[in-house]
């Protein structure tokens, strides 16, 4: 998963980032809630870890700016010092999922990653995952069209299932090169926009199947589930499922 960390406190981003690492999420950290809130409209996450007091703005501002602005359920947990069952209320009133008192506990926040993650995203923790008439099966690492094999290679795979894990939301571009290559890969810029090539063909993710894969320009794309019609007769409609 991608997770980002926002802390004014240099050693308690460190130890956060390590955390997160040590179960095998990607986090990016940031210090100042601009640089985040500036990412934020570029870049996509899997789940926010969010101090409360910064030097430039408020952590429930920057919650209520991501429910309210961006329109986002970007799962949200604060990690603070604050301890009054006030603060934990003004903190979940203005949209926060969790809340965890300082100083950091590692097994309790792997423990409420965790389970915020298992909430957020139940079907990754499933052995067969099912898309109409598309069946991944993670352990095995294959997936059934129809009841037929489709025959794909390890990195078109990894997008594939991380795209139907994600139905409906927009994806960076550079949250899918982590997803699938990992963090500070050189994967060449088209490497993704040709993987995704081949999945539209090979998997015929169109309208008529049940699925459209779509390219965000400037930001990434996104896999969503519509019913065959739903396009007829909308301009550029042809040009989208393309």
């Amino acid at each position: 998963m991608r997770i980002a960390a926002l802390d004014d406190e240099t050693g308690q981003l460190e130890l956060i980032q390590h955390t997160m690492g040590g179960i095998g999420h990607e986090c990016h950290g940031f210090s100042d809630g601009r640089s985040l809130l500036r990412e934020l409209r570029q870049q996509t996450y899997d789940l926010l870890i969010l101090d409360w007091s910064l030097p430039d703005v408020q952590g429930p501002n920057v919650v209520k700016w991501i429910r309210q602005d961006l329109n986002s359920r970007l799962p949200i947990l604060f990690v603070t010092n604050r301890r009054e069952e006030a603060d934990m209320v003004e903190g979940l009133s203005a949209g926060a999922d969790d809340f965890m008192v300082k100083p950091i506990r590692i097994a309790e926040l792997e423990a409420r990653v965790k389970a915020l993650l298992r909430r957020a995203y139940p079907s990754q923790h499933e052995a067969e995952l099912v898309f109409g008439p598309y069946h991944f099966f993670p352990h095995s690492r294959t997936l059934q069209v129809n009841d037929e094999v489709v025959e794909l290679k390890h990195r078109e795979y990894e997008l594939a299932l991380f795209l139907f894990q994600n139905l409906g939301r927009l994806l960076s571009r550079e949250h899918l090169r982590e997803a699938v290559w990992g963090l500070g890969a050189e994967t060449p810029s088209r490497s993704l926009d040709t993987h995704i090539s081949r999945l539209r063909t090979k998997l015929e993710l169109r309208p008529a199947n049940g699925f459209l894969l779509s390219a965000i320009y400037g930001l990434g794309y996104r896999l969503e589930a519509i019913e065959p019609d739903t396009l007829l007769g909308m301009p550029g409609a042809t040009a989208a499922a393309t």
